[in-house]
């Protein structure tokens, strides 16, 4: 899959960027504190992931203001500015109703939106999500993340990994870390992260009539799963389902058991778990990629002709949906951190 970018002007002389992939029925994704539409696609299991939503219908994702593609506009974060990009987005969707995704601070915003918009959204699912951000942590921790990003965005990027991908391997860690600080500046990073603990949305819980799915992972640690428990029982008729894991991040860890009950309750017919491993001999090429070989070089290893290679190397970049070998690479880096060598 490609994604699709476009930048949509809005009303106060500014663009909101937001990237398409695949097709179908509309799946809008509301995404938590920081993002970047082009890093996104470069790093191969958060890749994985949106192409796992997006298989059979058009997934819609956002920069917000300040993040990623998306320039500043020098409006403070709030909930009444995040409802308006989200509507700069949902109105290039289309008559028909569409489907809703929130997750982590994304799912309070979800939340307020199919409230307020109830024709407009099909089926919403909330991720990682809570009702009051005062709930999340206590203040003295919340005032002490906030202090740390604003004072030293590096180490503040790096506990805030921690604390939302303990699951991850040290150096998709530090990756992440990367990423965080490449999709927004320290102020905005402040400010968004303080908004996500100033939000209550228990008023607006009771005024939401889409079917609702919430799901949570038991032992997350950026929002206690009671939060998820809060939404479910305030939303009338809305499942809860709670998967094993501590990560916050959906794409880390078991991304596989989270796609999965998404795509049922969306009507969407499931996947193949794993499709997106490779053969034996495929992963032997990967991981000479991933030592830095060359075509020739992979040959002479393997004991195959040069034009083998290159087509082992061409077949592994489709089956995983890559443009680069750098792109190999990094995915079995990922898959050896997390699971050891690969046989």
């Amino acid at each position: 899959m490609q994604q699709r970018i476009r930048r949509l002007p809005t009303t106060h002389g500014s663009e909101v960027a937001c990237a398409s992939v695949g097709a179908g029925r509309s799946l809008l994704y509301v995404n938590g504190w920081l993002s970047h539409l082009d890093l996104d696609w470069e790093l191969p299991e958060v890749r994985a992931f949106y192409e796992s939503l997006a298989v059979g219908c058009r997934l819609v994702r956002y920069d917000r203001a300040g993040c990623g593609l998306s320039p500043q506009t020098g409006r403070p974060p709030s909930m009444d500015y995040e409802l308006e990009q989200l509507a700069r987005v949902g109105e290039t969707l289309g008559p028909d109703k569409f489907d809703l995704i929130g997750a982590s601070m994304g799912a309070l915003v979800a939340v307020a939106w199919a409230a307020a918009h109830p024709e407009t959204v099909r089926r919403l699912v909330l991720y990682g999500g809570w009702v009051s951000g005062a709930m999340i942590s206590t203040p003295s921790v919340r005032a002490h993340l906030l202090g740390l990003v604003e004072s030293h965005w590096g180490l503040g990027s790096d506990v805030l990994t921690d604390i939302f991908a303990p699951d991850a391997s040290p150096a998709a860690r530090e990756e992440f870390g990367r990423y965080q600080r490449a999709s927004s500046t320290a102020a905005t990073a402040r400010s968004l992260l303080a908004m996500s603990y100033d939000l209550d949305i228990s008023d607006l819980l009771p005024e939401v009539r889409t079917p609702t799915l919430v799901l949570h992972r038991a032992g997350d640690r950026a929002a206690p799963v009671a939060q998820a428990a809060a939404l479910a029982r305030g939303i009338p008729h809305a499942q809860l389902v709670v998967l094993p894991g501590r990560s916050h991040l959906p794409y880390v860890g078991d991304a596989d058991s989270l796609v999965a009950p998404i795509r049922r309750f969306l009507g969407l017919r499931s996947l193949r778990r794993g499709a997106r491993t490779l053969t034996p001999r495929q992963t032997q090429v990967a991981a000479l990629v991933g030592d830095g070989c060359t075509n020739r070089e992979i040959a002479r290893r393997l004991g195959i002709d040069e034009r083998s290679a290159e087509g082992h190397v061409e077949r592994i970049r489709v089956r995983l949906g890559f443009t680069s070998r750098a792109q190999i690479a990094a995915w079995y880096a990922a898959q050896k951190n997390r699971s050891g060598p690969l046989k």
